[in-house]
């Protein structure tokens, strides 16, 4: 299948079977995501060469990796993987450490070194030994590692796991300037719904080892056989570009296709941002609102309603094309007499917008 991958394992573990058939895209970030235990880190070490299943098969651009008779060598899979923790050599620097991966390269050479370094910051920590390096910085090490081997997927299992939220606040920037910079496919798994909103382009949920949902991130998130999970994903992530710049009150209006929105945020007109919208705070309006603090009132038509948890029902708003998801009460849902099809106003309230990540110039690998 050239142009994709394809992913498909069998793998029985005592009581717990990996049983999964995915087609994934050869670019951008393929998210992964699920409860612990639900067989991410299984299917990562398949695809690695690092487990080997019963049945399997891999094919990543057209060239068979894996399948039920043979598995090609860890070395010649071209495939880098970072681990929850960043295992780097206390006896080299840190230059050393990201060198390290290249001394078996073919005379291809490696990747862009100066390229990647610059994009994950470490530049003044070339000449630190890496005993000496935070938690954050040493995973930026690892990642470097694996990026200037020139792979052709590179997986990340649990990359912010063993850091805490400081450190994982500070690393998740320069996994952004990655996202747009890479032309190297990479699968991301996560537990963590930020990291999947803020990084993924495709998602794959899941659950008991087997895939219950697998797409854009978009369809998965706002789209009518959505798969259950957690409140913080219940969301839509909208990529746009700063219009207009409001500096005098630190604002952005950033145009989406779902409409345009003003967001808590200083930037500079043209530069690409991703925007997370979440359902808890999107509320509808039957009109225009007059004298309203909230800045952000898009033209929305319900497409569907669904009982919620409790006392809430979950409206999907059709936005231009675009979804947008929004909880309200069923109370409210009755006394406006909501009803797909209806006309309404999504309104979002600017400081509620996150703005999600800086997409940067991509570089050549």
């Amino acid at each position: 299948m050239s142009g994709r991958i394809e992913a498909r394992y069998r793998l029985q573990h005592d009581a717990f079977l990996l049983d999964v058939d995915l087609d994934l895209p050869m670019v951008g970030i393929t998210g992964l995501f699920g409860v612990s235990g639900a067989g991410k880190t299984s299917l990562l070490r398949c695809m690695a060469g690092l487990e080997r299943a019963a049945s399997a098969r891999l094919v990543i651009d057209g060239e068979t990796v894996d399948d039920d008779d043979k598995s090609m060598a860890i070395h010649r899979r071209r495939i880098s993987v970072v681990f929850q923790e960043p295992r780097l050599f206390t006896n080299l620097d840190v230059r050393g450490n990201v060198l390290f991966g290249t001394k078996r390269l073919d005379t291809e050479g490696p990747g862009d070194i100066d390229e990647v370094i610059e994009l994950l910051g470490l530049a003044p920590l070339l000449g630190r030994p890496a005993g000496s390096l935070s938690g954050g910085e040493a995973q930026r090490v690892a990642i470097a590692r694996a990026l200037v081997c020139r792979p052709r997927l590179v997986l990340m299992d649990e990359p912010l796991s063993s850091l805490d939220q400081a450190r994982r606040d500070d690393v998740l920037p320069f996994l952004e300037n990655l996202h747009a910079a890479l032309r190297v496919p990479l699968v991301y798994v996560s537990h963590q719904p930020e990291e999947i909103l803020r990084l993924a382009d495709t998602l794959v949920v899941l659950e008991n080892g087997r895939v219950a949902a697998s797409g854009g991130l978009s369809g998965v998130l706002t789209g009518s056989a959505r798969p259950k999970l957690p409140a913080a994903m219940t969301a839509a992530v909208l990529d746009g570009v700063a219009s207009e710049r409001d500096a005098g009150y630190g604002l952005t209006s950033v145009t989406t296709p779902a409409g345009p929105f003003w967001v808590a945020a200083d930037h500079e007109p043209g530069v690409a941002l991703r925007l997370i919208v979440r359902a808890d705070d999107v509320s509808v309006s039957l009109a225009l609102a007059e004298g309203s603090s909230i800045q952000n009132a898009l033209p929305a038509t319900i497409a569907a309603i669904e009982a919620d948890d409790g006392a809430a029902a979950l409206l999907l708003l059709d936005c231009g094309g675009e979804r947008l998801l929004a909880r309200v009460t069923r109370r409210a849902v009755a006394e406006l007499g909501l009803c797909q099809g209806k006309a309404v106003y999504a309104q979002v309230k600017t400081v509620a917008v996150r703005k999600a990540a800086t997409v940067s110039v991509p570089f050549p690998t």
